[in-house]
């Protein structure tokens, strides 16, 4: 990946693709905020998205989006009136290819509420999409231990769920919209 072409206060459009390589959802939006040397940040509200069965919806708050280079997940911090929750995508390190951010979606996710407490879900389709789509042994070993590193991420208060972190980047996504 070239990243001397990602300029803050770009859009780009985000596709998530299954294992099997069929597209899974797609965000039309996401404002490039900051750029790590480990990953990026995203900011965008009421994006449009459509589902791979070409059903379509919008987010309904802001969200600040951690994509991570080597890291195989990423984190949308959700900033609702009563707090901000986490959606967490075990999935693969991403790829930036033509103004669009692109990853594999292996299934499982983690959802983190406002008070630190969290939950694994959709065990039952990663599953089936493990048998179905043969994801080998060593791809499961990875995917099951950057579930353990992102909970352990989340009982730390490290990287997205650093206390205030999701507000600043509102903030800052506010202010870039706010100029255009």
């Amino acid at each position: 990946m070239n990243i001397e072409k990602l300029e803050p206060g770009m859009k780009y459009e985000i596709h998530a693709y299954k294992h099997d390589g069929n597209i899974h959802r797609t965000w039309d939006e996401a404002v490039l905020l900051e750029i790590h040397d480990d990953y990026l940040i995203f900011g965008n509200e009421k994006t449009k998205v459509t589902e791979s069965d070409g059903r379509t919806w919008r987010t309904k708050e802001p969200a600040v989006l951690f994509f991570f280079y080597k890291d195989w997940y990423n984190i949308i911090g959700q900033n609702k009136k009563n707090g901000i929750y986490y959606y967490c995508n075990i999935a693969s390190p991403f790829i930036v290819e033509e103004n669009t951010i692109k990853y594999i979606d292996y299934d499982l996710d983690l959802r983190v509420f406002p008070n630190g407490s969290f939950k694994v879900l959709d065990r039952g389709e990663y599953k089936y999409h493990k048998k179905i789509m043969k994801y080998d042994e060593n791809l499961d070993a990875i995917l099951k231990q950057e579930l353990t590193k992102l909970i352990e991420s989340v009982r730390e208060k490290e990287k997205a769920f650093k206390p205030g972190i999701v507000e600043e980047y509102c903030s800052l996504y506010n202010k870039i919209k706010n100029r255009e």
